[in-house]
């Protein structure tokens, strides 16, 4: 769930800083993006140069960046990156002004001006964590919607033994992670989705194919992964990867890819074909290289199964998605295929678009039902499946 996620981590003067070097390495490990913020008192305990290599990104301190040049830090561009926003450690002092609403230093200015979930992790001396006031003002902050990560109990830095020290970074790291699971919009949700080409072959070294990075279907199945669902990916060969977490099954034809959506789909909630499929295969294969000799070599056609249309008259429940690539009667086309192919949705994509179609990092999309249509401007393919699936969610 980490994964991609934007954290800021701020630091602040607690012998428990010394943690968060590991804290940094293990949401790099999850794939988050880290920036770090170091309060002035922070630097008693941990160096910039140790965040912000295992960061690697530039470690902010104040506003001034450059005295020479008078360049700032734009503690309003950072809050607006963040997509979490971790106090870790966070004194008695820390807590006092995130109540009171301070904006002392680069770090608290960036605290008022971010709108993303903060997570406040303790770490103090026994009596100071019990203290009336730390209580109140750490109620205080949960009523405003800030998430508090309780402190262990155990030995503290003054020898006593009690509550106040900061959780481990792999129980915070967790603590970010059911957060985010929670809120996952397509968590409990089955998604099956095909991409890449099909390769039909003529003989053991040549095939029929076609020019399918894969780079659709696989930023759809990245997208439903982050927002919770169980993603299998059939996927033809391409030169890409995907999260570990994402089932993937590598076929070569249409017929291996038939097979493996068919095996699939009963316990499926939500399928979309992204897959360029041959719609042609040779109707004999030659089991030797077949030489050259002749002027011509005629190559006989027999029509593959149409998987999307068949599956279609196999749904109960499923959600099923289409994609069509067309270079003329592009609407037309794609809103007869809906209806043929008894889909719930139609992405239609066109090689006339710059920028849009195979290889391509970019597309530039319309989507269409059978009582709407929506066209997108150019966007990534990561922002196209965020827009796909936004729609999927609104309708299953």
């Amino acid at each position: 769930m980490l994964k991609g996620k934007n954290v800021l981590l701020a630091v602040t003067g607690s012998i428990a800083a010394y943690k968060s070097a590991f804290l940094v390495r293990e949401l790099i490990k999850k794939g988050s993006n880290v920036k770090v913020i170091l309060t002035e008192s922070s630097l008693q305990f941990v160096t910039p140069i140790t965040l912000s290599t295992l960061s690697k990104n530039p470690v902010y301190k104040d506003f001034i960046k450059d005295q020479e040049t008078g360049e700032w830090n734009n503690h309003v561009a950072l809050g607006e990156w963040a997509d979490l926003f971790l106090i870790a450690p966070a004194t008695a002092h820390t807590i006092s002004n995130l109540v009171t609403g301070k904006a002392d230093s680069f770090f608290l200015a960036t605290f008022l001006s971010n709108n993303s979930p903060v997570f406040v992790a303790p770490a103090m001396d026994l009596d100071m964590y019990k203290n009336t006031s730390t209580q109140e003002n750490l109620a205080t902050l949960q009523s405003r919607g800030i998430h508090i990560i309780d402190p262990d109990e155990g030995e503290l830095a003054s020898g006593l033994e009690g509550k106040g020290r900061m959780k481990e970074p792999e129980d915070i790291v967790s603590f970010l992670h059911q957060y985010l699971w929670s809120k996952a919009t397509l968590r409990g949700k089955k998604v099956l989705i095909s991409a890449g080409p099909t390769y039909e072959y003529i003989d053991p070294v040549r095939f029929i194919g076609n020019h399918s990075s894969g780079k659709m279907g696989y930023a759809l199945a990245e997208e439903a992964l982050k927002r919770g669902a169980e993603v299998t990916l059939v996927s033809g060969p391409v030169s890409i990867t995907c999260s570990n977490e994402i089932k993937r099954i590598n076929i070569l034809s249409a017929e291996e890819m038939k097979k493996a959506i068919y095996k699939e789909f009963d316990q499926t909630d939500v399928l979309i074909m992204t897959a360029a499929v041959a719609d042609y295969k040779p109707k004999v294969v030659a089991n030797q290289k077949i030489k050259k000799g002749g002027e011509e070599l005629k190559l006989e056609l027999v029509k593959t199964d149409d998987i999307l249309k068949s599956i279609s008259t196999k749904k109960k429940n499923q959600f099923v998605v289409g994609f069509a690539l067309e270079t003329n009667d592009e609407k037309t086309n794609a809103k007869e295929k809906l209806v043929n192919k008894n889909l719930d949705v139609i992405v239609l994509n066109s090689l006339n678009d710059k920028g849009a179609g195979f290889g391509h990092d970019t597309n530039k999309v319309t989507i269409i039902t059978k009582n709407d249509e929506q066209e997108y401007d150019l966007k990534s393919k990561i922002e196209v499946a965020s827009d796909i699936l936004n729609l999927i969610e609104k309708s299953i």
